[in-house]
Parts: C-alpha cells; sequence; structure tokens
C-alpha cells in the first residue's frame, strides 16, 4: 500500500511539473553579471520638487524657541518606515495650493511649487533671520504615497516617509510580483499638469541606470498578469486537483480488493 501511494505522488508531481510555464522570463535582472562583482556611479537620482497638493511640514528651531515654535505645526509621523494606507499618519503641514503657493506665520504667502526641500530650507533660513538669530529650518514632504496593484501579492496604496525610494522597494511593499506577473509592468506618473505611461523591464539591469528608477510622490505601479503564464499555472493546478481525485479513487478501489 506504501508503494501505491509513492507511485501516485511521483505521478501528481510529474503532471504539476508538466503543466507549469517556462522559467525563462521569471527571473530578475537576467543580464546583469552574478559571477564577480561590479559597481557604477549612480547619476539617475534626482530630488523631489514640490507639487500643488502636497502637504508640507516645517520645523523652524531659533535661540528664541517659543516665538520661531510659531511654524511647528507638522510633525506627522517620525518612525522612517514605509506604511499602508490603513496606517497614514495623521499630518497637520502646510497645503501647497492650487497656486503652488503656502501661508506661514509673519511670512504670508510664499510659492514653493518646483523647488525641493532643500532649496525652501536655504529660503526660509535667509526670511528668517529678520524675525530670529540664527534660524534652523527643515522642510519635508509629508504626503508621500505610491501605489502599487495588479498582479502582486498586496496591491495598495504606500506611504513613504522616505524620498528616495526606489521601484524594486516598493514592489518589495506590495509582497513582490506573483508568479503569473509580467515582468513588464508600466509606471504611471503625474507631472506638471501631464499623465505619463512608463514601460518598465525588470529583466534587464538597464532598470537601475532608468530615470524612473527612483519613484515620485504619486507615482503608480501597474503589474499585468502573464495571459498565456496565467493560464497554463491554472490549468495546471485544475489537472492536478483531476488527477489527485482520480488516483484516490483508484487507490480506495485498490485498498478494498487486496484487504
Amino acid at each position: 500500500m506504501n508503494k501505491l501511494f509513492s507511485w501516485i505522488s511521483l505521478l501528481l508531481l510529474l503532471t504539476f511539473l508538466n503543466s507549469c510555464g517556462s522559467y525563462t522570463n521569471i527571473p530578475y535582472f537576467k543580464d546583469l553579471n552574478r559571477l564577480t562583482p561590479t559597481e557604477e556611479q549612480v547619476s539617475n537620482y534626482s530630488p523631489f520638487t514640490i507639487q500643488i497638493a502636497d502637504v508640507l511640514g516645517i520645523n523652524v528651531s531659533s535661540r528664541n524657541p517659543e516665538s520661531s515654535s510659531i511654524f511647528n505645526r507638522a510633525n506627522g509621523n517620525n518612525d522612517d518606515s514605509p506604511q499602508n494606507s490603513s496606517q497614514n499618519p495623521s499630518m497637520a503641514g502646510y497645503l501647497v495650493d492650487q497656486k503652488g503657493e503656502i501661508h506661514l506665520p509673519l511670512l504670508g504667502s510664499l510659492k514653493v511649487s518646483g523647488l525641493t526641500t532643500s532649496a525652501l530650507r536655504d529660503t526660509l533660513n535667509k526670511m528668517l533671520i529678520t524675525y530670529y538669530k540664527d534660524p534652523v529650518t527643515n522642510v519635508r514632504i509629508l504626503n508621500i504615497k505610491v501605489a502599487v496593484y495588479g498582479d502582486v501579492l498586496h496591491p495598495n496604496v504606500y506611504n513613504l516617509q522616505n524620498e528616495r525610494t526606489t521601484i524594486t522597494q516598493a514592489l518589495s511593499l506590495a509582497g513582490d510580483l506573483n508568479i503569473t506577473a509580467l515582468r513588464n509592468i508600466i509606471l504611471i506618473r503625474e507631472l506638471d499638469g501631464k499623465r505619463s505611461y512608463i514601460p518598465i523591464d525588470l529583466n534587464s539591469k538597464k532598470l537601475f541606470e532608468s530615470p524612473y528608477f527612483y519613484l515620485k510622490n504619486n507615482d503608480e505601479i501597474y503589474v499585468q498578469p502573464d495571459r498565456t503564464k496565467y493560464a497554463t499555472v491554472d490549468r495546471g493546478y485544475r489537472t492536478a486537483t483531476l488527477v489527485l481525485s482520480g488516483l484516490s479513487i483508484i487507490a480506495i478501489v485498490l485498498s478494498n480488493l487486496f484487504r
């Protein structure tokens, strides 16, 4: 009887393996040298620029902390770990309005869209010298988020604390691509009133050199299922289930016959 079940298990395994799709297009970065260490200069990162609807956290300190604290209404979440949408930190920062401006105590309206956070920090430090001695300003975007959806393990909108987040990191947050997913994904980006659809090839290490490797605020990543692979895997599971059911019946019949 034990031999019978061993043969059944082997037959089932062979049936399932025969039904699986090709391995060729599954690995990432197939042209990457996996035998010797290599290095390259990082030249494709560009800092975030502040956009309309961003929420800015601005913290000002000076030798007179009581008076400079009027700016400090945005602390957000100081945890550097990414969060999904169900863990969205509360924010009470400065909203960039449709004119690309924020409204600050003492300073009034200030045009900020198109600036990096470091450029805005330097601008504020210069303006605040009029009011405070040795002001020190920190600026960060509080509502950085990316959406990852399609054929991934955990599709979601993810809130980020880090402006230097990559496509591969975002996919890791979503639990990585499923085995049935195409390795050619689509990056959807809105910038300066325009929406772009950018194909990204995860099979090639050229991704690391791409200007789109580093994500921007409100980017979306769509992962499309591979129709052939999905059908193959689905057929494989259905075939395996039928074979298992059939062999189980045969095993029961043979067991009764040889009692």
